[in-house]
């Protein structure tokens, strides 16, 4: 299991000062870079306790959901994402969590039309800072632990956004 958190943790470390997640099969979260915190900042602590599931953090209205200012439209592509991966896997956990995360609050709107992508537009600070998410798998994975992770990346959509992650980052 060493050679796969080292492998994961350098794929993480190298997209820094942006924010970077390896997480299971299952949305829980395996590693992290340090720039994750700009992401979670305010959650409320039991759901930052292992395991953590990513998505529930995200959409749950004591984690990162009160700072999404397009929750409506990031909701919509997290259950949608969320399930179509259940319905190709027919995990039960997989099915339930889509059910758990349907429940709360926060609406379902499609991305906007023309759109390339769903940006994840989070409220840090007085400032927004808007990301495009990225994921990442390894294709050449020889053991099943790295093949059934994956590693979602948050990169700037604007440059606003790069250069208020680079000055967080030289803060640190």
């Amino acid at each position: 299991m060493t050679p796969v958190r080292d492998a994961v943790q350098l794929v993480l470390d190298g997209y820094r000062p942006h924010p970077a997640l390896a997480v299971d099969r299952r949305w829980e979260l395996v590693a992290g870079n340090a720039a994750v915190a700009l992401l979670t900042a305010g959650a409320a602590p039991e759901l930052l306790e292992p395991p953590v599931n990513v998505l529930r953090l995200s959409l749950h209205p004591e984690g990162v959901a009160p700072r999404i200012r397009n929750l409506a439209q990031w909701r919509g592509h997290v259950l949608h994402r969320l399930a179509r991966e259940a319905r190709l896997t027919a995990d039960p956990h997989l099915v339930a969590l889509h059910a758990e995360l349907t429940a709360l609050p926060g609406g379902v709107e499609p991305a906007p039309p023309g759109a390339v992508a769903v940006p994840l537009k989070i409220r840090h600070g007085d400032g927004l800072l808007t990301f495009l998410s990225t994921v990442t798998v390894f294709g050449t994975a020889v053991d099943i632990t790295a093949a059934e992770l994956s590693i979602e990346a948050f990169l700037p959509a604007d440059a606003a956004t790069a250069a208020a992650v680079r000055a967080l980052d030289d803060a640190r």
